[in-house]
């Protein structure tokens, strides 16, 4: 599953986080393989910032779901420092860290500026994207990284002494990644959650492109979809609620603020172009009764050939529950796990 730990109009980013601890423990128990953070920056609603720091706060106090990133954005990071967090998270947590990586920024230009620092990072960052992937894996790896400087050849490693190394794949949403994943050898996560829009384009030239790497030897392809399970349908489309009208209100260049409760949700107004990516969001995510959701997310497998689905619970609550609890999110974790699991 995916995480960006959400952030309701009833929590704090505390209160937030802590459900977001129990989410990830609940999903260790019932058996998922691996659970993902996001990154985001300076968005209300989302307190997934920094995944290196969610990822050793979660592996702390879960057992063996795989813990990962969805993704770090490299361009936002000089590749030494995402080699030498991650490695380190891997010695710690030997062949439990995944190491998702994207292109975009996850942010706007403002804050993406503030991220690269006053030395400026700028759009040369994209350009070099393909090279600075490459500098990340051998960073972790056990040889290191030489680099040439007068008189002799520096070696760089993330760690002094890697036993393992984090399992790498390439995050996208367009054509460039499924070029690069294939062309790179990497296994390839496409973001059907967030766009929905040319997710068999997309696979279809990773897999026809693909070129074997000792670390992928055969195309390996998953997708991310949004999803609420609950006892009803009616009341999995209320859950969601909250979310599609966040997501329109980002799509419409609209003020951003936390994640409203259902009733605040249930009383807005939208206008006809919100109301548009509501149902179209709608329409692209996995939401209702157990079985129905199951055979959407078994369906979605089928369609897209993919090796995994993830799913990102994007369930808000009702007014008067605990803030430091998910209860939606962790109910559509349990429901699945009953039927596909």
């Amino acid at each position: 599953m995916l995480d960006l730990v959400p952030v309701r109009s009833d929590q704090t980013t505390g209160d937030a986080l802590a459900a977001t601890v129990s989410l990830a423990q609940v999903a260790d128990g019932l058996g998922f393989t691996r659970f993902w953070v996001a990154e985001h920056h300076n968005m209300p609603a989302v307190a997934a910032t920094s995944p290196p720091v969610l990822i050793a706060h979660l592996a702390a106090q879960t057992s063996s779901i795989r813990l990962g990133s969805g993704g770090v954005m490299l361009p936002n990071h000089a590749p030494l420092a995402v080699a030498e967090q991650f490695a380190l998270l891997e010695a710690a947590h030997p062949d439990r860290i995944d190491l998702g990586i994207g292109r975009a920024p996850g942010s706007d230009p403002v804050t993406s500026m503030a991220l690269r620092g006053a030395a400026g990072r700028d759009d040369t960052d994209i350009e070099n994207f393909p090279q600075y992937l490459d500098d990340v894996m051998a960073l972790m790896g056990t040889e290191g990284v030489r680099v040439a400087i007068p008189r002799q050849n520096y070696v760089l490693k993330a760690t002094p002494a890697a036993a393992t190394e984090p399992r790498m794949w390439l995050l996208g949403s367009s054509m460039y990644s499924a070029h690069l994943a294939a062309a790179k050898g990497l296994p390839y996560v496409f973001a059907h959650h967030f766009s929905g829009q040319g997710t068999a384009e997309a696979l279809a030239v990773y897999r026809a492109e693909f070129q074997p790497s000792e670390l992928t030897p055969v195309p390996v392809t998953f997708l991310t979809v949004n999803a609420v399970v609950a006892d009803t349908s009616d009341e999995a489309a209320a859950l969601m609620l909250p979310n599609l009208q966040l997501m329109a209100k980002l799509r419409t260049g609209q003020p951003l603020s936390a994640l409203d409760l259902v009733e605040d949700a249930e009383a807005q107004e939208l206008h006809p172009q919100q109301k548009e990516l509501v149902e179209a969001g709608l329409a692209r995510a996995v939401v209702g009764a157990p079985a129905d959701a199951a055979a959407q997310i078994c369906a979605l497998a089928e369609t897209f050939g993919v090796d995994e689905v993830m799913i990102n619970p994007v369930a808000s609550e009702r007014r008067g529950t605990d803030p430091r609890t998910a209860p939606g999110r962790e109910r559509t974790l349990e429901l699945l796990a009953k039927e596909l699991l």
